[in-house]
């Protein structure tokens, strides 16, 4: 059995995806800083959760192939 490529190519997608979702949200700070307290809690949490949804059809694609 030959190892998949795609754990790795998946692996690297996974670390650019965040790396370029925590630089949009880094880059959106100073506006976001203007906020009320409240709408900031609301934005960082809605932010740091709404990254993950990209993950599920990557990792399905990594460990079977299917999209």
């Amino acid at each position: 059995m030959t190892p998949s490529w795609r754990k790795p190519a998946g692996t690297l997608l996974i670390v650019a995806i965040i790396i370029l979702w925590a630089a949009l949200v880094a880059t959106l700070s100073n506006r976001v800083g203007q906020w009320h307290g409240a709408l900031q809690l609301l934005f960082y949490g809605v932010a740091g959760i709404i990254w993950i949804a990209p993950m599920k059809p990557l990792l399905r694609w990594m460990e079977g192939g299917r999209r």
